[in-house]
């Protein structure tokens, strides 16, 4: 299967004085405000003032955060702001995420620079992250400001029409259409048409044999979009899948291979929450599902399509967002720099790192080819430069030793990365380390010589 390339292009790493910066983070009184939040409001409209006094932080005046209008200095940079970690813990926001977009938006409430909101979380609407988001942040985000892990199988329309089973929790069925499949199959109404595949659970079991089924339309590939409820249903449903070619209800003697088509996003192994320690993502039930198949089959489960980050095709699809986002605005001149601040080295440092070497390498030699989460049917990149921003108020924590960052001072850490990635240490490491997200656009403010309004 194609992988991507060794990597052999380290960011510039920064100082140990703002590591340890980054540390005292975890043991200051600002993170104690998270408990201080109010919890997710229902209203679209949520106030800034509001959300600020939520927080324990002064008033402002309620904002628009995107509006179309004319801009004072025009932009050659934008944002791509990972969400859980970085402006949100559970349901509370960060404090510093509501005085970064104090900074982010100018006085007629517009935003100074384009943004794009880039997450692994796949298990809802795109327009609810939106309307959750404009609720926690206290100004309007619009739906196309947001990437959820699967937004990028919109490019994958060989798959469309196909019937694809569906495997993930919530708003499954929508989202898959929302994406552009017109015929799924969820794992529910596939364990009902087959009661005997789904063995596991024993109150769930049938107390008679029930009739089989033939007349059920055999299934042409399978869409991942993110962790079941019951793990050990859609394991077994998926393996019975790939191993009878479509048809669970048949079996055969010899399981194909190459297999049908699997689509998968959100490569994540951890996500932060409220608790203390990390939680498992989908990337962990991809581990078990690439597990099972290798142990039951001697052979390798392979991907069509994986998206999410820190998958390339992710970041294409969101500098081609910041792009429209800056054509809507009449901003003319090109966004040639990316921004991109994540809490996760493994997920976001890593992703945006890789972006940039395949921006490098395209600006000289052109695109190179990069598997099943390459470029896919996009315009060619403006933009010249992704550059890594690495907060401490999520998954990374210095004080932690377990922490996915590079230890300072030798040793290589755990590699919490997909199987299908080359792992490479440098692109682990984030080009500035900051405390958190309101830092981070300082930052970049002073870099780009803007005003700190």
């Amino acid at each position: 299967m194609p992988r991507a390339p060794t990597a052999d292009w380290l960011c510039s790493r920064e100082t140990r004085g703002r590591a340890a910066r980054c540390a005292r983070a975890h043991g200051d009184g600002r993170m104690a405000a998270w408990g201080c939040v109010a919890a997710l409001g229902a209203a679209r409209g949520l106030c800034w003032r509001a959300a600020r006094a939520a927080a324990g932080l002064p008033g402002r005046p309620s904002r628009r955060c995107y509006a179309v209008g004319p801009a004072q200095s025009p932009p050659t940079f934008g944002f791509l702001l990972d969400i859980d970690g970085v402006l949100v813990r559970g349901h509370r926001v960060i404090p510093a995420a509501l005085e970064a977009f104090r900074r982010l938006v100018n006085s007629q409430g517009q935003l100074r620079v384009p943004v794009v909101f880039v997450t692994n979380a796949g298990n809802i609407l795109q327009h609810s992250k939106a309307q959750e988001l404009s609720a926690l942040l206290g100004c309007e985000v619009d739906a196309d400001q947001v990437i959820l892990s699967h937004s990028p199988m919109k490019l994958f329309s060989e798959y469309h029409e196909k019937r694809m089973l569906v495997s993930g929790q919530g708003p499954v069925v929508e989202n898959a259409q929302g994406l552009g499949f017109r015929n799924v199959v969820t794992m529910d109404e596939l364990r009902m048409a087959f009661p005997l595949l789904d063995m596991v659970d024993l109150e769930r079991r049938l107390k008679t044999t029930p009739l089989l089924r033939n007349d059920f339309p055999r299934i042409e590939g399978v869409l991942l979009l993110g962790e079941p409820v019951r793990w050990e249903t859609s394991l077994q449903l998926i393996m019975d899948v790939l191993l009878s070619n479509g048809s669970p209800g048949a079996g055969l003697a010899t399981p194909p291979y190459p297999h049908l088509p699997v689509l998968a996003s959100n490569m994540d192994l951890l996500w932060m929450a409220e608790a203390k320690m990390p939680r498992f993502g989908h990337g962990t039930f991809l581990l078990c599902l690439e597990a099972i198949y290798q142990k039951v089959t001697g052979k390798e489960l392979r991907y069509e399509g994986l998206m999410g980050k820190p998958s390339i095709l992710t970041y294409q699809y969101a500098e081609d967002l910041i792009r429209r986002q800056a054509e809507r605005r009449g901003w003319a001149a090109p966004i040639r720099k990316l921004y991109a601040v994540g809490d996760n080295p493994m997920s976001d440092v890593y992703g945006a790192n890789l972006f940039h070497q395949y921006l490098q390498k395209a600006t000289h030699d052109g695109a190179p080819e990069l598997g099943a989460g390459g470029p896919r049917q996009q315009q060619p990149s403006a933009s010249q430069s992704c550059i890594s921003i690495l907060v401490c108020t999520g998954v990374y924590n210095p004080r932690n030793p377990q922490s996915t960052e590079p230890v300072l001072g030798g040793g290589e850490p755990p590699f919490h990365g997909h199987r299908d990635l080359c792992f490479s240490p440098g692109l682990m490491e984030a080009s500035h380390v900051v405390n958190d997200v309101n830092e981070a656009v300082q930052l970049v403010f002073r870099k780009e010589g803007w005003a700190l309004e």
